[in-house]
């Protein structure tokens, strides 16, 4: 059976900004993490080298570390975020935190796809607006994004919508909170009708 995957229709949080360049996936969830086949647990070591020091204590300025981070659920990153090596683990990584969307310019090719296959959604947003969004949280303050998937608007602190884009496919599976072979299963009944009329 897939994987249950909550449906992402909206999201509505303070934001978390990751202010780094080209995010491999190695640093999202490093290699040693990698021997598990499931979710759970990861959560605990998204970023782990840069946000626990040698002795395995939270890192005071590393972002996630800080009061303002607690509870976010939509990380504001730089450009060509998830490159690297392919790991579904990357994503599970972010979810397990309790992310449920990215923000960046860019994502590489294979991030962005196992983003959308594991219910992470990556918002790919135009310079300005992510500059924007990069120098808002100062002092202390939570400003808060809206996501809404169906209409494919992220609404800005100051009530801004701005368009993103969502292949069409990806975008019926977030809705309705299923993988790609839950997809198939709910299509059972016409597969098994078109397989009597095709034998």
């Amino acid at each position: 059976m897939p994987d249950t995957i909550t449906p992402v229709r909206t999201v509505e949080s303070p934001y978390v900004v990751l202010d780094a360049q080209n995010v491999d996936t190695d640093q999202i969830i490093p290699a040693r993490f990698l021997k598990v086949t499931d979710r759970a647990g990861l959560g605990d070591a998204l970023f782990a080298d840069w946000r626990y020091d040698e002795s395995g204590s939270p890192r005071p300025d590393f972002v996630l570390n800080r009061p303002e981070a607690r509870g976010a659920e939509i990380l504001v990153a730089g450009h060509n975020f998830g490159c690297g090596s392919s790991r579904e683990h990357a994503p599970w990584a972010l979810r397990g935190y309790g992310f449920r969307a990215v923000v960046s310019t860019r994502f590489a090719d294979i991030f962005h796809s196992n983003a959308l296959k594991n219910g992470l959604l990556p918002v790919t947003i135009p310079a300005d607006v992510h500059e924007r969004l990069m120098s808002w949280p100062a002092n202390g303050v939570r400003p808060t994004l809206k996501i809404d998937v169906a209409s494919q608007t992220l609404t800005l602190p100051d009530g801004t919508e701005v368009r993103f884009p969502i292949e069409s496919f990806a975008k019926h599976c977030l809705l309705e909170g299923v993988d790609e072979l839950g997809y198939l299963l709910n299509a059972g009944g016409e597969i098994a009708a078109y397989e009597e009329v095709h034998p």
